[in-house]
């Protein structure tokens, strides 16, 4: 089984992260244009796409410029619960990587793919390894701890998280990731539904 993660940035203009991830070895790069996203992913042939982006929009909202009282998906909602740091959708930046996530989504779906939405910081937590901004060689090393190999010696930290996304995806195919939310406004994280939320 194979899974790639894509640490995805809200413009085509700043880097991607793409992580495949084969058995546990990893090929990692870099990428910008959602063309070069989907060539890519339909050449690595995933059984599925892991994407840190959020792909859905909340409940009574039809655009990200709609203005509604609701901010916060039943996603969002079960990281608020277990205190999982994270940022809404309707926040500022979040606004441009929402639209380019849901097009990409869609774009990947319509060729046959299973896309499934992650969040690799709170995996990272969850996992119990470093997030990036606890240094770069600190993830790299909770990774590897995981039994991730091939990580390079000078990734970026698009590169780890899209790993990370990736190892969830890996989880996700072999059923040890569990569903946060509901069906249609789904996270998929790694398998801890009971973690402490202290």
């Amino acid at each position: 089984m194979a899974a790639l993660g894509l640490d995805l940035a809200g413009v085509e203009t700043r880097p991607t992260g793409v992580c495949l991830l084969r058995q546990m070895k990893t090929k990692t790069r870099i990428l910008y244009t959602d063309a070069q996203i989907i060539v890519t992913v339909q050449e690595s042939e995933p059984d599925v796409v892991a994407i840190d982006a959020p792909l859905t929009l909340p409940l009574d909202r039809k655009t990200i410029e709609e203005r509604t009282c609701t901010h916060l998906r039943p996603c969002d909602e079960e990281l608020l619960r277990r205190r999982i740091r994270f940022f809404p959708v309707t926040l500022g930046p979040m606004r441009k990587l929402t639209t380019r996530g849901i097009a990409l989504k869609t774009r990947l779906q319509a060729l046959g793919l299973k896309v499934i939405e992650v969040y690799p910081g709170g995996a990272q937590d969850i996992l119990q390894i470093p997030r990036k901004q606890q240094g770069l060689e600190q993830l790299k090393q909770g990774l590897e701890n995981l039994g991730i190999e091939d990580l390079t010696e000078k990734l970026s930290d698009h590169e780890l998280d899209a790993a990370t996304c990736a190892y969830v995806g890996k989880l996700y195919l072999e059923g040890k990731a569990c569903t946060y939310g509901t069906k249609d406004h789904a996270i998929i994280m790694p398998k801890d539904c009971e973690r402490a939320k202290s």
